[in-house]
C-alpha cells in the first residue's frame, strides 16, 4: 500500500506562484500514476494533472494547462505541482493519489488520497 502526504499550500494573491509536494512511502512503485485533484468549496473534487513515475509523462485539465507543471523526483519519492499565474477559482484543497491507468482523470482510477492542501487565492 502506498501513503501519500501532501504538502505546500498556504495563501497567495491573484497572480502568485505556490509549489505542492506530494511526497508518497510504503509499496511507492506499486501503481505508475501520480495524479494531482481539487476541491473547491461546494463542489465536486476534480482532476488537475498526473504524471507517470516510470517514463514521466504528463497530462493536464484544460483549466490549468500553460500555468501549472507537474514533475516528479524519483530519488526523492516526490510529486510536485508548481502553480503560476494562480487565480481566485484556484482556491481549493488540493490532493494527490494513485493510479494504475495513464491517462485517466477519473476518481474511481484513483487510490490511496492523501488528506490534502488547502490552497487560497486572494483578488
Amino acid at each position: 500500500q502506498v501513503q501519500l502526504k501532501e504538502s505546500g499550500g498556504g495563501l497567495v494573491q491573484a497572480g502568485g506562484s505556490l509549489r505542492l509536494s506530494c511526497a508518497a512511502s510504503g509499496r511507492t512503485f506499486s501503481r505508475n500514476v501520480i495524479g494531482w485533484f481539487r476541491q473547491a468549496p461546494g463542489k465536486e473534487r476534480e482532476f488537475v494533472a498526473a504524471i507517470s513515475w516510470t517514463f514521466g509523462g504528463t497530462y493536464y485539465a484544460d483549466s490549468v494547462k500553460g500555468r501549472f507543471t507537474i514533475s516528479r523526483d524519483n530519488a526523492k519519492n516526490t510529486v510536485y505541482l508548481q502553480m503560476n499565474s494562480l487565480k481566485p477559482e484556484d482556491t481549493a484543497v488540493y490532493y494527490c493519489a494513485t493510479s494504475n491507468r495513464f491517462g485517466s482523470r477519473r476518481i474511481p482510477d484513483f487510490g490511496s488520497w492523501g488528506q490534502g492542501t488547502q490552497v487560497t487565492v486572494s483578488s
